[in-house]
């Protein structure tokens, strides 16, 4: 894609999200003036809606010229982005952090990743579908939080606000489980340990390229992605809160344990749903991995029910309903 196509999408995408931008100042300006004495709405900085427009353009051009991302990616690249942005700057950090550290993931050792994958491409550039099965449920749980709480960077404290904590948590789950299972997917199939990985359902041996086959390596990779992630949500609590605040409430640091956590369930629940309910078989003609019955195609594990990125959507769910319940316990143990 030339450069000349790249700034007409992104171009296009401007004309859109800056109006929405402008649109949503103005009505959370009308909002504070009318309800501010009661105490119900905060106002929006004019930064925060700034850096909701700037900080989609980086990841689109960022995308775009590393071909991490097509042009319908990248048009779906600027709308999340601008969500996450303009909600909460812990969600932005999880956004970029698992966006540039997954893509550059994806590049390593590519051609050893080559030969296992059938639709392997180059970059592992990504279009609107994989943007959106991979931070779609996140995107709504932001818009969700603007909703019911405005935008802000939240404490995590249950006991106080329960909704909010919920959210937040919620949040950090589907971006910590997308990018463990991204860290297990695109390190576990880089390195060869000498031996072939186990199928989760079964823990039988399969082939390389397998889903639903998991590793030591792959396993330890996805509590890595994890904690990255909460270790970027971790840091603009941080500085977005005076040592006041964090001294008066309930310990922030194990966002980071949820992080790791999240990571790791996330990648047992993709690895499962990939073995059950995606197509795994190998095809002796093409001597590679495919997702598809065929006459050359040898029946390995699952069912021709769900592509990749409904299961990479469908565990992102599930992960954002478990890990507030994980996080409410871990609080209480841990604080």
């Amino acid at each position: 894609m030339g450069e000349a196509s790249e700034n007409i999408i992104i171009g296009i995408m401007l004309s859109i999200i800056i109006p929405v931008a402008l649109v949503i100042w103005f009505v959370n300006v009308i909002f504070y003036t009318s309800y501010s004495h009661e105490g119900v709405w905060e106002p929006l900085s004019p930064i925060r809606c700034i850096i909701a427009v700037l900080v989609p353009i980086f990841i689109a051009k960022w995308g775009l010229k590393r071909k991490s991302l097509n042009s319908s990616g990248a048009a779906a690249g600027l709308l999340v982005g601008f969500v996450i942005s303009l909600s909460n700057y812990c969600f932005l950090a999880a956004l970029l952090v698992f966006f540039v550290s997954g893509s550059k993931l994806t590049k390593f050792r590519a051609k050893q990743k080559r030969s296992l994958e059938e639709n392997f491409k180059e970059g592992g550039q990504r279009n609107w579908v994989q943007v959106v099965c991979n931070a779609g449920v996140a995107t709504e749980l932001a818009l969700i939080l603007m909703v019911e709480s405005g935008c802000g960077e939240f404490l995590v404290d249950f006991s106080r606000h329960y909704t909010v904590s919920w959210l937040c948590m919620a949040v950090l789950g589907a971006f910590a489980c997308s990018c463990g299972d991204t860290y297990a997917s695109e390190i576990g199939s880089a390195f060869f340990t000498g031996s072939d990985p186990w199928l989760v359902t079964s823990w039988k041996r399969v082939r390389r390229g397998t889903n639903g086959g998991v590793s030591i390596v792959g396993l330890l990779s996805s509590v890595i992605g994890g904690l990255v992630v909460g270790v970027a949500y971790y840091i603009p609590l941080l500085m977005r809160h005076s040592e006041t605040a964090l001294e008066n409430g309930p310990s922030q640091w194990p966002v980071v344990l949820v992080g790791a956590m999240a990571g790791f369930i996330g990648s047992l629940v993709d690895s499962y749903l990939g073995a059950t309910l995606q197509f795994s078989g190998y095809d002796h003609r093409k001597k590679c991995m495919v997702e598809t019955p065929g006459d050359s195609v040898e029946h390995i594990s699952g069912c021709a029910l769900l592509d990749n990125h409904s299961v990479n959507l469908l565990s992102s769910f599930v992960m954002a309903i478990v890990t507030p319940f994980c996080a409410f316990y871990m609080w209480q143990y841990f604080t």
